[in-house]
C-alpha cells in the first residue's frame, strides 16, 4: 500500500488508518489485538486513538482504548516501530465530568498533562501525531449546525495551545501535531500563528467525511489544499448507515443489528441517528446495488479515491470487517456513478452534520 506524506511533516502514512474507538466497549482486548495484528498484515501502518475513547464516552471506559493499545505495543515492540501512532487530547468536557473534572477549557498545561498520561497508557516514548480532539472555542460540530456568538465564551487562546504543543515537540514527546473537528477559521489561525511565532505547523485535520456528511467540501477542502494540510476523514460508513445493514430494520427496531447506533441511545440522539440521515443512506445504498457494488464498497471507494482525503479512518469490530474494508481499496467509481452520487447529495444535502 502506498504512503502519503501528512502535511509538511515527515510522517508517511497509508491511505487507510485504523480507528480504534470501539476498543474497550464493543471490542474486547483479545479481539482488539487480533485486529491490530491483522492491520499490520494487510499493510496498514497508521492508527488513531484518543484519551477519550472508547465510544460512547463514559467514565468506566475513559482512557481504556489507549491502555489496550499500550498492552499490544508491550507484547509487540517491533509493531510500535512499524506503526504511525496518532492520539488526541479531549477538548472542553462538554458535560463529561470525568474529563479534567468537567473543565470548560483546554489550557496549555492541560495539553501537556494529557500527553504525558497518554504516553504512559500507550507504553511509548513518543506520539507520532498528537491532535486536539475538538476546539476549546464554540464551533458548530457534533450535530450543532450553526455558529452562535452568544456561546463564544473566553477560553485559552490558540497561541497558548500551540506553545504547549511546541513544548511537547521540542521535548521529543510528539513528532507532529494535528486538529480534529475543526473549521476553516481554526485551521487558518493555527497555521498563521505557527508561522508567525515559529511554532509547530499543523500537519492534519481529522473531520467527518462520508456520503451523508460532505461538509468538508463546503470550504474546508480549499483551506486544507491551499495551506498544505492533510485531511483524515472519519466515519466513512456513517456509523454503519452506509453499510446497508440498517436499510430494512431501521436503527431502533427489534430486528436492528448490533451496531453502534442500534446499541447506544446516546448515539441515536446524535447526527448519525437522524431520520433523514438514514433516508439518505438508503438512497446511496440502493445506488450501490444498482451499480453492482455493496454499499460498503461504494461508500469506502468514494472516500478512498477523493482528492480531498489523505487517509480514511476505518472503525471495525472484527477482523472480518477489517478485511472487508481493506478489500474495498482499489475499487473505482465511474464518472456516471459519481454524477448519480452528486445528484443524491443535491436532493438530500448533508443530513448527518
Amino acid at each position: 500500500m502506498r504512503k502519503i506524506k501528512l502535511g509538511a511533516s515527515d510522517l508517511l502514512v497509508t491511505p487507510i488508518c485504523l480507528g480504534t474507538m470501539t476498543f474497550g466497549e464493543q471490542v474486547d482486548e483479545p479481539t482488539a489485538h487480533a485486529i491490530l495484528d491483522r492491520a499490520l498484515e494487510r499493510g496498514i501502518n497508521f492508527m488513531d486513538t484518543a484519551e477519550m475513547y472508547s465510544v460512547p464516552a463514559r467514565t468506566e471506559t475513559f482512557n481504556l482504548t489507549e491502555i489496550i493499545i499500550g498492552n499490544w505495543f508491550a507484547k509487540n515492540p517491533a509493531a510500535r516501530q512499524r506503526m504511525v501512532l496518532a492520539t488526541k487530547v479531549a477538548g472542553p468536557a462538554r458535560g463529561m465530568a470525568w474529563v479534567r473534572k468537567g473543565s470548560p477549557d483546554l489550557t496549555g498545561a492541560d495539553i501537556v498533562a494529557a500527553c504525558n498520561a497518554s504516553l504512559q497508557r500507550l507504553q511509548t516514548d513518543v506520539i507520532d501525531l498528537y491532535q486536539i480532539h475538538w476546539p476549546a472555542r464554540h464551533v458548530p460540530s457534533f450535530g450543532v449546525q450553526y455558529f452562535d456568538p452568544a456561546k463564544d465564551l473566553p477560553v485559552t487562546s490558540i497561541h497558548e495551545q500551540l506553545e504547549a504543543l511546541g513544548t511537547l515537540v521540542k521535548a521529543g514527546k510528539v513528532r507532529a501535531i494535528g486538529l480534529s473537528n475543526e473549521t476553516p477559521y481554526g485551521v487558518h489561525e493555527f497555521v498563521r500563528l505557527a508561522e508567525q511565532h515559529g511554532l509547530p505547523r499543523v500537519a492534519s485535520v481529522q473531520n467527518p467525511y462520508c456520503l451523508i456528511n460532505r461538509t468538508v467540501e463546503n470550504a474546508l477542502d480549499e483551506t486544507l489544499y491551499r495551506l498544505g494540510v492533510s485531511l483524515l476523514g472519519y466515519s466513512p460508513l456513517g456509523f454503519g448507515l452506509l453499510s446497508g445493514k440498517y436499510d430494512a430494520s431501521g436503527i431502533t427496531g427489534e430486528d436492528a443489528p448490533n451496531g453502534r447506533i442500534a446499541l447506544y441511545e446516546s448515539v441515536q440522539k446524535q447526527r448519525w441517528g437522524r431520520i433523514d440521515a438514514l433516508e439518505a443512506a438508503r438512497r446511496y445504498n440502493a445506488l450501490a446495488h444498482k451499480n453492482g457494488l455493496t454499499p460498503t464498497q461504494m461508500a469506502l471507494a468514494f472516500c478512498y479515491t477523493k482528492w480531498q482525503v489523505a487517509s480514511t479512518i476505518i472503525g471495525v469490530t472484527s477482523v472480518a470487517q477489517l478485511d472487508e474494508d481493506v478489500n474495498a481499496y482499489g475499487t473505482t467509481l465511474s464518472a456516471e456513478l459519481l454524477a448519480e452520487i452528486d445528484a443524491v447529495r443535491w436532493q438530500m444535502r448533508d443530513p448527518a452534520v
